[in-house]
């Protein structure tokens, strides 16, 4: 076949200049807009309008639909082309293409670089090209950027004094260790280290060397036991940390309500008590409760009644110490004790001998209680666990507990 009749199968060549890509963005930008300014010029007046469609667009330039909307994109972006949809059912479009915009990039593409233009004349001349740098230059080295972690921080060199010592209001080595160690004794009392008084009392050493004052060091060097001037006195209190008995037997008697055992009452309360606001708050309900009380204390008085009834938090009770538990334990079960285990202080001759004696009481037999001295000792919590435990360790007093009630056992 002949190249004619071949290019002639193929019909009209659409016109592409390939200068115009680096300006309309694209090579199909580029036949894009040729073809619509070849459409634009056939028109009688410059500034109407372009009818068409995808379908025309195609056939005119063999770009399919993907490649139509890529270009024109790319042509708005430059403002070198306006479009405008006739009707939003169909897919005719009006465009117009922006020719003294177009004339404008042109003129801006083709001005010479004045660079360059001392680049082709010094050639010409045979002389060194002039180089042109910007007003401040790049450093040579390269820096390593990254957008996720960034440039890694530069370390911080800090100044060490050799030999440091702390300094403060105290006058010698030997007074700031006393200071040291007063505070040391303070927080093992008070728990304030939570297991590590000597940090703890370090930080209040370390604040005073900064220039901060501190109750506790004026409380030293006055003689005064830390913490003392420190207390404040509530008005539910009968002195610095101790409330009134009634009001926090009341605290106590309401969790014990809730179902709460009687030492998670106790811990429970005193911990109410200690904070200042729920305190203050507890107190004024109490107070309250007291008024009316006593209001119907008196009226039942009037009313020829000898002993109002008040409730049990407003009985004396008397104070639990731990020799008076364990005389009470002691009369129930003489070998139950508290006291601290003195093994280590006692000579080997003195522990062989203790050996033996207590082979001895377990070779005796014990003496069983009474059922009522036993009953009297299951009326607490406390005392019903260990009469419990010491009936399941002696079956030979013939014991046993049936709901709650310590009876003889039936042997058959």
């Amino acid at each position: 076949m002949k190249i004619g009749i071949f290019l002639g199968n193929l019909g009209n060549p659409a016109i592409y200049y390939p200068k115009l890509a680096k300006i309309t963005g694209g090579v199909t930008a580029s036949i894009f807009l040729c073809q619509l300014l070849q459409w634009q010029a056939q028109h009688s007046y410059s500034g109407e309008w372009v009818k068409t469609n995808s379908t025309e667009i195609e056939k005119a330039t063999g770009l399919n639909q993907e490649e139509q909307e890529f270009a024109r994109q790319q042509l708005k972006v430059r403002s070198l082309l306006k479009e405008k949809l006739t009707n939003p059912n169909t897919d005719t479009l009006e465009l117009w293409a922006d020719i003294d915009a177009f004339e404008e990039k042109l003129n801006n593409f083709w001005t010479p670089n004045p660079a360059d233009i001392i680049t082709q004349k010094s050639r010409e001349n045979n002389t060194h090209p002039v180089e042109i740098f910007p007003e401040t230059s790049p450093p040579n080295h390269a820096v390593k950027t990254d957008k996720y972690f960034g440039q890694p921080r530069q370390q911080i060199a800090v100044a060490v004094t050799p030999n440091y010592r702390f300094s403060g209001p105290w006058n010698s080595e030997e007074e700031l260790h006393n200071f040291q160690r007063a505070l040391e004794a303070y927080a093992k009392e008070r728990n304030l280290g939570f297991g590590n008084p000597s940090g703890w009392a370090f930080k209040i050493i370390d604040s005073m060397t900064k220039g901060l004052t501190s109750t506790f060091w004026e409380e030293f060097i006055a003689g005064i036991p830390l913490g003392e001037s420190q207390k404040v006195q509530r008005d539910w209190e009968i002195e610095p940390e101790v409330p009134y008995p009634a009001f926090e037997e009341e605290r106590i008697q309401y969790y014990v309500h809730k179902g709460e055992p009687l030492e998670a009452a106790v811990s429970k309360a005193r911990a109410d008590l200690r904070n200042p606001v729920l305190g203050n708050d507890l107190w004024e309900g109490f107070l309250r409760k007291c008024d009316r009380l006593a209001d119907d204390a008196l009226k039942a008085k009037n009313l020829g009644v000898q002993t109002p009834y008040l409730p049990p938090s407003f009985t004396e009770k008397p104070q639990f110490t731990k020799e008076s538990v364990m005389k009470k334990l002691e009369a129930i079960a003489p070998q139950i004790s508290l006291t601290p285990s003195t093994a280590n202080t006692l000579s080997p001759r003195t522990l062989v001998e203790q050996q033996e004696s207590k082979e001895k009481e377990s070779d005796s037999v014990v003496e069983a209680p009474s059922i009522e001295l036993l009953q009297k000792a299951c009326k607490t919590p406390m005392g019903r666990s260990m009469i419990e435990k010491q009936i399941t360790e002696h079956p030979e007093w013939g014991y046993e507990i049936v709901d709650g009630e310590i009876v003889e056992s039936i042997p058959f």
